[in-house]
């Protein structure tokens, strides 16, 4: 990744918990802005259209879609930074802040040298239960909440 999307080095990599994920390559104080969720700004309607494209297409859903609220969202797949590999964790070390239309991800806690960043996905209870990989001992057992 990039110096200019993060303050901190980090780097995208095979991941444990799904895929890729992406790393601390050095160690990350408690409460520091990390990294800012980026790409190309949707609204509601086209985000349906383009899963609806990849549906016909026979590829998976788009998963990469973070909202914003309001009826817009953000497409990591469409000039993203990287942010959009952070898997799932129900014990995450990363907190999501919406500020004036932009999604950071912050520091819960010391990140060491070595880890993955994850954030909860808060999935809605209503959704198709999603099966969670997380590894944690406080998973709940689906992205999904409870």
């Amino acid at each position: 990744m990039e110096k200019t999307v993060s303050r901190y080095r980090l780097q995208v990599q095979r991941s444990a918990i799904h895929k890729r994920g992406v790393f601390a390559l050095e160690a990350i104080p408690r409460n520091r802005r990390v990294i800012e969720y980026t790409g190309a700004r949707l609204r509601y309607g086209e985000v349906v259209r383009r899963q609806r494209r990849l549906m016909r297409m026979g590829k998976p859903p788009h998963v990469y879609f973070a909202w914003l609220g309001q009826g817009w969202a953000i497409d990591g797949a469409a000039g993203g930074n990287g942010a959009q590999f952070i898997n799932h964790c129900c014990d995450p070390n990363l907190d999501v802040r919406r500020i004036r239309g932009h999604i950071l991800f912050f520091s819960k806690r010391r990140i060491r040298s070595g880890d993955e960043l994850t954030i909860d996905y808060k999935y809605d209870k209503a959704e198709r239960a999603t099966r969670c990989r997380c590894g944690s001992p406080k998973c709940r057992g689906t992205i999904n909440l409870k």
